[in-house]
């Protein structure tokens, strides 16, 4: 196990602060290819990230070691209307506001039908850090606790994987998923949680870290010389618990993974053209902690307690692909889903707290647009450049009276720059 940490923390050293909250909080792609793509990448074979994508593809994907780092700015900012701050507006925009995502991918041939290979990737994660109002509101932050409030949660995942082709055109693939996560919450005394340990715990007490497990299998298919089609699941991954915020997350600290599953096809429409389609499915509903409303009359950390309140999110990627000339090829893409924040500004139900509630994870993103490209060297190594701008989106609802009452609005857009290098082996 130590061996195990020392390993995690050696590949979260660019994690540090991560806040990929895009489609929920998974990345939109893994892999600087699919992310040029707008993650449309279930049924591609030309990269080494299938333990994140899809495990079938590395029988197709050839020996290759990709490296790649995104610069990731997600602009968030929260504000309370007509509530216990006064008549007014109060604001509050979260700070740090860049981030550096590194992930990797190798991939071996072992012979023509099986390739054995590990892919190395950040999940996903939720980081907020609003500063207190200061002025006439002192120390006092959006939610009515002290000081700084936020919270800072970051997922890494190691998808050692086998992919064997079952026949000359079709393969399938297997990725048991090794997880590590930590997370850390301030500023949340305006929830009625504290800084003491055990079930009371939940607030102000730094980092917590966890380790847990899970496993995705996919299929490809080459089903004709011009279309291939793809699926992938991936299980819910189990984890231990957040014991210092055992009084905060439901199930006594419980913060798994959701399961989630894609489907996907790519066309070579002409020899220069390739157009991609996905379908992705994240089971948010599968986590407690996430799912549970917000507005629950339980306490916090019981298994029924308080939640996010996020609903599945269903995500479509669109994808094209130009090979300009044998040394240069562009990409672009689309994509949408839902927002998994429930927000309803003339709400006077009992779930009026679900916005309030995620000021801390502000995670309403629905359209994505990207851009990227690849360049071959003489060497035959590659440079691949992935842009992604994710454009605003906010979510209003009513704050329970007990934090104050008013509207709640919180919003967001992002935009993230990557670049990888891939060595052709």
């Amino acid at each position: 196990m130590k061996f195990t940490r020392v390993f995690a923390f050696m590949a979260l050293a660019g994690l540090a602060g991560s806040a990929y909250a895009t489609n929920g909080y998974f990345g939109h792609g893994y892999g600087m290819k699919a992310k040029g793509m707008a993650g449309a990448s279930t049924a591609s074979s030309d990269n080494a990230f299938g333990g994140a994508n899809n495990p079938a593809s590395m029988a197709f994907a050839g020996n290759r070691f990709d490296l790649g780092v995104d610069l990731f700015s997600p602009i968030r900012e929260a504000s309370n209307t007509g509530g216990a701050f006064g008549p007014g507006t109060v604001k509050s925009e979260s700070d740090s506001d860049y981030f550096l995502v590194p992930e990797l991918g190798y991939n071996k041939m072992i012979n023509p039908n099986l390739a054995l290979g590990v892919t190395v990737y950040g999940n996903g994660g939720m980081n907020t850090n609003y500063p207190a109002l200061g002025g006439a509101y002192g120390n006092t932050n959006l939610l009515g606790g002290t000081g700084n409030l936020g919270v800072d949660l970051m997922q890494l995942v190691i998808a050692p994987t086998a992919a064997f082709k079952v026949a000359p055109n079709h393969s399938i693939g297997v990725s048991p998923l090794l997880g590590y996560q930590r997370f850390k919450a301030e500023g949340l005394q305006g929830f009625g949680v504290d800084s003491n340990g055990g079930t009371a715990g939940g607030n102000n007490l730094g980092y917590d870290d966890s380790f847990g497990y899970g496993v995705r299998v996919g299929y490809l298919g080459k089903i004709t010389p011009t279309v291939t089609i793809g699926a992938a699941y991936a299980s819910k991954m189990k984890f231990d618990e957040f014991d210092k915020y055992s009084g905060l997350f439901a199930e006594q600290g419980g913060f798994d993974i959701p399961s989630n599953y894609n489907l996907g096809v790519a066309w070579q429409a002409t020899p220069a053209v390739k157009l991609a389609l996905d379908y992705q499915r994240i089971n948010y509903s599968d986590i407690n902690s996430i799912s549970n409303p917000s507005a629950s009359a339980n306490a916090f950390g019981a298994d029924n307690g308080p939640g996010f309140g996020w609903d599945d999110v269903k995500v479509w990627k669109l994808g094209v692909e130009y090979t300009y000339s044998p040394k240069m090829t562009f990409r672009a893409g689309y994509s949408h889903t839902n927002s998994p924040i429930k927000g309803d500004p003339s709400c006077t139900t009992s779930n009026c707290a679900e916005v309030t509630f995620n000021i801390l994870a502000p995670a309403v993103i629905e359209d994505h647009v990207t851009l990227g490209f690849t360049h071959t060297l003489v060497s035959g190594n590659e440079v691949t450049v992935a842009y992604m701008h994710a454009f605003k989106n906010d979510v209003s609802g009513v704050r329970p009276a007990p934090f104050g009452g008013g509207v709640d609005k919180i919003q967001m857009y992002q935009n993230s720059l990557g670049i990888q290098y891939s060595w052709k082996m």
